[in-house]
């Protein structure tokens, strides 16, 4: 039987592992133009001496980097070599290219595919066509909060009640950065999606922009991925949203093919 010091030593370490996962997953989120110490503290909930504990450690060890002209923190070089290091049972950018290009070039719209990490969306791949918003800089990489966008809101929709409660709960700190986005704004958004049956993005990030998505599911499974299709608001009209969906959804649906016959040779 482990000690109560013992005990209190493992709670103690997993609690520095779980906060420690949770700045990254902040800084990450914004992206190149990185944060303040007074943010971090701000968004992620923890005071603000914990906050600069962590980041001095993870400066020393190159997973936080902070830029000495503007003191803002931006991931560090380690992340980026850890990144390359990871090898998933398949490469989701990979399998998905040939949907995304043919898609882009079938509509002339910019597509993103994005996967779910933790309680975020993240953009794994983007792809233009020959009508490209210059605007919409959701760059490969960016981290925002499940159900921002149209990729974040094809996966949250796809998810039980439950665990769409548990995130929402656990992201309310960070939506409000997006256009003041609340919990009950993100709710009300997906239940229009379900009956729409796709996501439907028209009031969120980029003004002057609207996006459709639909995830990427197999039988019995949690959302692999989602993709979704950006456009200026003028080339997103009933009509023609309607004719984006049908491309997306026969795209789609040969990706979950394809997907669940690389999970079965997987599997055997």
């Amino acid at each position: 039987m482990p000690s109560v010091r013992e005990e209190r030593r493992s709670h103690h370490g997993t609690q520095t592992v779980h906060r420690v996962a949770l700045l990254l997953r902040t800084v990450a989120s914004m992206g190149s133009q990185g944060t303040r110490l007074i943010d971090l503290a701000r968004q992620t909930g923890l005071e603000r001496p914990t906050v600069h504990r962590l980041l001095k450690g993870l400066m020393k060890e190159g997973l936080v980097d902070q830029q000495a002209s503007t003191r803002r923190y931006h991931l560090g070089q380690l992340v980026f070599e850890l990144g390359l290091a990871a090898v998933p049972q398949f490469d989701l950018r990979q399998l998905c290219e040939p949907a995304m290009l043919r898609i882009a070039e079938r509509t002339g719209d910019t597509v993103f595919l994005s996967a779910r990490s933790g309680n975020d969306v993240v953009c794994l791949d983007r792809k233009e066509g020959s009508f490209p918003i210059k605007t919409l800089t959701v760059d490969v990489g960016n981290r925002r909060p499940l159900g921002v966008g149209a990729g974040g809101g094809a996966l949250l929709m796809a998810l039980p009640d439950k665990e769409i409660d548990k995130i929402l709960a656990a992201s309310s700190r960070q939506l409000s950065r997006y256009v003041d986005l609340k919990v009950q704004d993100v709710r009300a958004i997906i239940k229009r999606a379900r009956e729409l049956g796709y996501m439907f993005n028209d009031r969120q990030v980029t003004p002057g922009a609207m996006s459709i998505g639909l995830p990427i599911t197999v039988p019995h499974g949690s959302p692999i991925a989602a993709i979704s299709i950006g456009a200026i608001s003028a080339r997103m009209t009933a009509a023609r949203r309607q004719e984006l969906v049908t491309v997306l959804r026969r795209e789609v649906k040969e990706l979950e093919r394809q997907f669940q016959m690389q999970g079965s040779r997987l599997k055997g």
